[in-house]
């Protein structure tokens, strides 16, 4: 067994007994093995030990080493996490199931015009910027209702959840926290909240999707 397997079925059985130790049942937990900078060599173990569910972070990186994964595996779910530039719209509508990271207005008119364009609507999150950091995509949580309420109404956009990624310097759960009551208050049922070092703590708190990357793959070169 490789050690991609290993790790990712350590991170499994992490992921499972969280939830119950939470009292939630481990398949309301969906794992997105974040495999971005990592070559199909590397991400074909994972695919062959059942795994599913992928994220990336860049449109053209995802578009270079997935097809050709999927022909083999054609029920991959493949993920955008990364921040996601307007001119992109088009690429990442027809190549992704979700997409983590809607955070502006541009962005939102221009999935709406694809989506319809395409046919086809990936499962949209809103990235919420719960740290307030200066550096980072995402709404800010005062602006999150406004935001969701214009995507809905203004862009007839479907909005299945929210993400965040907390700052890197704080504890996390304060941020899961908040982004747990922005969701619940605007009706949202999916958190796409907790990466490798902090999933667990993700998961006491509601996530519905964790991002674990370096757990499974190993530390990036």
């Amino acid at each position: 067994m490789s050690d991609t397997v290993t790790r990712l079925e350590t991170t499994r059985a992490a992921i499972s007994r969280a939830a119950r130790d939470f009292g939630r049942k481990p398949e309301s937990v969906t794992l997105i093995a974040v495999s971005k900078t990592m070559p199909p060599e590397v991400i074909l173990p994972a695919l062959e030990a059942g795994q599913r569910v992928f994220g990336e972070n860049y449109v053209q990186e995802a578009k270079a080493k997935w097809p050709g994964l999927r022909e083999r595996f054609p029920d991959v779910e493949l993920h955008m996490i990364g921040p996601l530039q307007s001119n992109k719209a088009r690429e990442a509508v027809e190549l992704f199931d979700a997409i983590h990271s809607l955070d502006r207005e541009s962005l939102a008119k221009e999935l709406a015009r694809e989506i319809t364009r395409a046919g086809r609507a990936p499962g949209l999150f809103v990235q919420v910027n719960t740290g307030e950091e200066a550096q980072k995509g995402g709404v800010l949580p005062a602006d999150a209702d406004a935001f969701l309420l214009r995507c809905r109404g203004v862009h007839g956009l479907a909005i299945e959840g929210l993400m965040c990624i907390p700052p890197a310097e704080e504890p996390p759960s304060p941020h899961f926290g908040l982004l747990a009551k922005i969701a619940a208050r605007n009706g949202l049922k999916s958190l796409s909240m907790g990466m490798s070092a902090d999933y667990e703590a993700a998961i006491q708190l509601g996530a519905t999707h964790v991002r674990v990357g370096s757990a499974i793959f190993g530390a990036r070169g």
